[in-house]
């Protein structure tokens, strides 16, 4: 009976250990021993609405978005623990969550350009390529004199979107603008700005996060104008859900989140692709339509790598299957479908981008920085000529029409006349915002 009851005990205590959430708080003010063990209680999900504890663009472009003592990297995947990237904020300081971060743009200085700087307390630490510079962690008065401890946010600012090249940091409502040159501190009266939990600039724009919202500022005047605040899941992050108050169509055309496809068919209606949903143009309208992917296409379901448009068919492309529809209303899986990529195209999947121009009978088909061709009249289809695309390392997405070959990297997209200039080029066309210049969104 007594060893009964131990196990009850034992059973009991467990339980409760995992009913409860791992409290971060407490673990700073005690010694841990280093090493992952002590991170493994904390699971979450940015799908759910999660304030973020700061936000930094890392030198290649990506967000970085921080939560406790997890990272979550671009816009969609799980979190990883911020020591497997940068292991030394573990070692100085128990990683109980990153302050406040950015990226320096200061190329006057080449020993801070370019620089990742975390915030933990008291402490700054500076990062390049996810490696510690010598001499840090620092303490923030050294490295930024005039900048109080515990900071909430920072966002670089570079000249001529700020004044000079500057830091804004905030702390609850003060807010000080940082001449990264003059190590001048200007502190700001932000009026109309909310009290902002991360800051960062993407795309050359400024967001402050507030909970799980966030707001565009102006970083010279803290001016907020449209139609803000907004939830920051719609538009940074993919998930296959949004809150019940989302506007589906201003979220699928103005999030920051990356297409996976686009296309045109014969009738010159336009596709775009992105997780769960998708956005449609009908040639005779200039209205724009969103909806979930599985309601127009339903074996595909959602979560699509390419397409390409060709005899009043979509090509549909989804790890190493394509899936074949007839295009009408509503649009039918052909018969026999999916098949395997190569079976159908005569290549491997999985498929980066896929495009077909006007009138011919060619799919182009991209894989990497590798463009390959597909006759779509030959039985069996081989891809072939195969060629490096230089100017590119990845592809997220591409077509081709009256403007030419359109490729979409990120959120910009870039026009070639012709597949022989984009294979040539080694330098880029003139760069484009897709939310801005073809969806016409404000950012």
């Amino acid at each position: 009976m007594k060893m009964l009851t131990q196990a009850l005990s034992l059973c009991l205590a467990v339980a409760l250990t995992l009913a409860y959430p791992h409290d971060h708080a407490h673990d700073h003010a005690h010694d841990h021993p280093h090493g992952h063990e002590h991170h493994a209680l904390a699971v979450y999900d940015r799908c759910q609405g999660l304030e973020m504890d700061a936000v930094a663009v890392n030198e290649g472009g990506v967000p970085y978005f921080f939560k406790g003592d997890h990272v979550f990297k671009g816009f969609h995947g799980n979190a990883e623990l911020s020591n497997v990237s940068f292991a030394e904020l573990d070692d100085h300081h128990h990683l109980g969550h990153v302050d406040a971060a950015f990226r320096m743009h200061f190329e006057d200085s080449p020993a801070d350009h370019d620089h990742m700087f975390f915030f933990l307390d008291h402490k700054v630490f500076s990062y390049y390529q996810h490696k510690l510079e010598d001499g840090y962690p620092k303490d923030i008065s050294e490295v930024f004199p005039g900048i109080p401890d515990h900071l909430d946010a920072a966002v670089e600012c570079p000249k001529p979107e700020c004044d000079e090249d500057s830091v804004i940091f905030f702390k609850g409502s003060d807010i000080y603008h940082y001449n990264v040159k003059s190590k001048a501190v200007d502190k700001k009266d932000f009026k109309s700005m909310p009290n902002c939990t991360s800051a960062f600039r993407f795309m050359e724009h400024y967001y402050c996060f507030h909970g799980h919202m966030f707001s565009k500022f102006d970083p010279k005047t803290g001016e907020v104008s449209g139609n803000y605040p907004k939830e920051a899941r719609d538009y940074f992050m993919r998930c296959a859900k949004f809150s019940d108050d989302s506007d589906h169509l201003e979220r699928e055309r103005c999030t920051r989140v990356p297409f996976d496809a686009v296309t045109s068919d014969s009738a010159g209606n336009k596709y775009a692709f992105r997780g769960h949903h998708f956005i449609s143009k009908e040639s005779n309208s200039d209205q724009i339509k969103a909806a979930t992917i599985e309601s127009a296409f339903k074996e595909l379901h959602s979560e699509v790598d390419a397409v390409f448009s060709y005899n009043d068919h979509l090509y549909m492309m989804k790890d190493d299957h394509v899936y074949v529809y007839k295009v009408g209303k509503p649009h039918t899986l052909v018969d026999g479908y999916p098949k395997t990529v190569k079976e159908e195209l005569g290549i491997e999947g999985h498929i980066d981008a896929a495009f077909v121009c006007d009138d011919q009978h060619t799919a182009h088909i991209i894989k990497g920085n590798q463009i390959y061709d597909v006759d779509l009249t030959a039985s069996p289809r081989v891809a072939a000529n195969q060629r490096p695309i230089s100017a590119f390392k990845k592809i997220d997405a591409a077509s081709c029409g009256s403007h030419g070959v359109r490729i979409i990297v990120g959120n910009h997209y870039y026009n070639y006349e012709s597949v022989m200039l984009l294979v040539a080029g080694r330098h880029l066309p003139e760069q484009h915002k897709v939310s801005v210049d073809l969806l016409g969104c404000d950012h």
